[in-house]
């Protein structure tokens, strides 16, 4: 691979930007930008649609200093045009294999925030080998997220700089695009059967799979008693029961990723991929109870925002044990109690712990 492929990272405007290949144990290049925003996506699926998905990317971008109830109106519409090119089954020969055989490289995206400050983030994209789990490949960049927090609209203020994420990917590196992206948030388990996960994949173009760390209650499901007596019953890892609305419609499903875990994973279809697939493939990219690649984007963006403003947080797992100064921990994401949210809210991430080879994290932290 040529040392340096990724120089040159900063859009038109300028970015911070930690675009990072890494080899089978750990990173061996990096490059910085400067600071500023990202620029607007230009067409992250690589297809014909290069003008249309330009707009869908700027649709967040556009809403600023539009009243809500405008912002909403059009917000809804975009929704519903663009969950007319959801695809709930599986697309590529690997998805129906009972191995994965041909699945190489999977992808994990990942946005955190500043503590106290809802608009400066980081965004995050890695890839990992497939089965191996090692990253490969790690794009970081500090971002202004000026477009509102809405219940049910998380993917207008993120997913824009995923996709940016995802077209430099495709325009430096081709060869490490992923094959499929795991999503911290939901798919077609969503208010209108568009979460983050199905808007990520639709504008990518790219197989997608929502993993949300809390059941979101839409079409009739409730965190209720029954609920809790269904997750009592997953003893072992895989074990899983169906998400069925109100509507007779299964959402997605009920995972336990780890037999230490007492908390499912809720695993739902988010573009070019069945249920059925991605409920194996989030099972098999398991080492702890969240997937790693979404693991590995949660952990890396939280380190890179703690080096790049300074923002105190506990050193990865293995890192400056050596130190005698003791920082303050890192504050838990305060969004991941609210599903109503699809997880995360505006402040729900803070300065972190990062890793570049295998932690030996305890199961009991969950995430």
């Amino acid at each position: 691979m040529r040392a340096g492929a990724l120089r040159g990272l900063r859009p038109p405007g300028g970015s911070v930007c930690n675009a990072r290949l890494a080899g089978p144990t750990g990173p061996t290049e990096r490059r910085h930008g400067n600071e500023g925003r990202t620029a607007p996506a230009r067409g992250a699926s690589g297809s014909d649609n290069t003008g249309r998905d330009t707009r869908d990317c700027a649709m967040a971008r556009e809403a600023v200093g539009r009243p809500a109830e405008e912002t909403f109106s059009l917000w809804k519409r975009e929704q519903a045009r663009l969950k007319a090119r959801v695809v709930d089954r599986d697309t590529e020969a690997w998805q129906r294999d009972p191995a994965f055989s041909g699945l190489q490289r999977v992808g994990g995206v990942d946005v955190s925030f500043v503590k106290g400050d809802s608009v400066s983030a980081c965004a995050s994209l890695v890839v990992l080998s497939y089965p191996e789990l090692e990253v490969v490949y790690e794009d970081c960049r500090m971002v202004s997220l000026t477009a509102p927090y809405v219940s049910g609209f998380l993917a207008f203020r993120e997913v824009p700089f995923l996709v940016d994420a995802v077209r430099r990917l495709r325009e430096k590196e081709p060869c490490l695009m992923p094959q499929v992206l795991l999503v911290d948030g939901n798919g077609v388990l969503h208010h209108r059967g568009f979460g983050v996960a199905c808007h990520l994949g639709v504008l990518t173009d790219l197989p997608c799979v929502g993993v949300a760390k809390k059941l979101l209650q839409v079409d009739g499901l409730e965190n209720n008693a029954q609920h809790k007596e269904k997750i009592q019953l997953l003893q072992a890892r895989g074990d899983s029961f169906p998400l069925m609305g109100g509507s007779g419609t299964i959402l997605g499903m009920a995972l336990k990723s780890h037999d230490h875990s007492t908390k499912p994973l809720y695993v739902s279809v988010g573009h070019k991929m069945s249920l059925e697939a991605a409920v194996r493939l989030t099972l098999g990219c398991c080492r702890f109870r969240i997937p790693e690649p979404v693991r590995q984007a949660d952990i890396r963006s939280r380190d890179y925002i703690r080096r790049t403003l300074g923002v105190p947080g506990p050193p990865a797992p293995g890192r400056e044990r050596n130190q005698k100064a003791q920082r303050p921990k890192a504050c838990p994401k305060e969004g991941s109690e609210e599903p109503a949210g699809e997880g995360r809210p505006p402040e729900a991430h803070s300065a972190g712990p990062r890793t570049h080879q295998k932690a030996p994290d305890p199961v009991a932290q969950e995430q």
